[in-house]
């Protein structure tokens, strides 16, 4: 039961990031970074694709597992590019929760 709540509140979490991607705020961000809007609109798809194998993964742990996977990897990427930018530590925390909830999620279903 834990895992399926977890599962639904990172979905729509991950839904919720995926479609912020697309918006102005994001486009600002992205070039600090030094990432393309290419790159945003990607990374925008990838968590909406994230989103749907979390909240499937209610049905599947297979999916599930998979969903965990992209929780971990696309946290790496931010926490990774939060360093890179020098950014001040307490940016890094929500990435590096949900990093960990990622891998709850996986060592769960797996």
């Amino acid at each position: 039961m834990f895992s399926i709540i977890l599962q639904i509140v990172l979905g729509i979490g991950f839904l919720m990031f995926g479609f912020m991607k697309f918006g102005s705020q994001m486009v600002e961000e992205f070039k600090r970074y030094g990432y393309s809007a290419g790159f945003r609109v990607f990374t925008g798809l990838v968590e909406i694709i994230t989103a749907a194998l979390l909240i499937s993964g209610i049905w599947s742990e297979q999916l599930a597992v998979w969903g965990g996977w992209f929780v971990v990897v696309i946290m790496l990427g931010a926490i990774v590019t939060h360093i890179k930018v020098k950014d001040a530590a307490n940016k890094m925390m929500m990435p590096f929760i949900l990093f960990i909830l990622g891998i709850v999620v996986l060592l769960i279903n797996y």
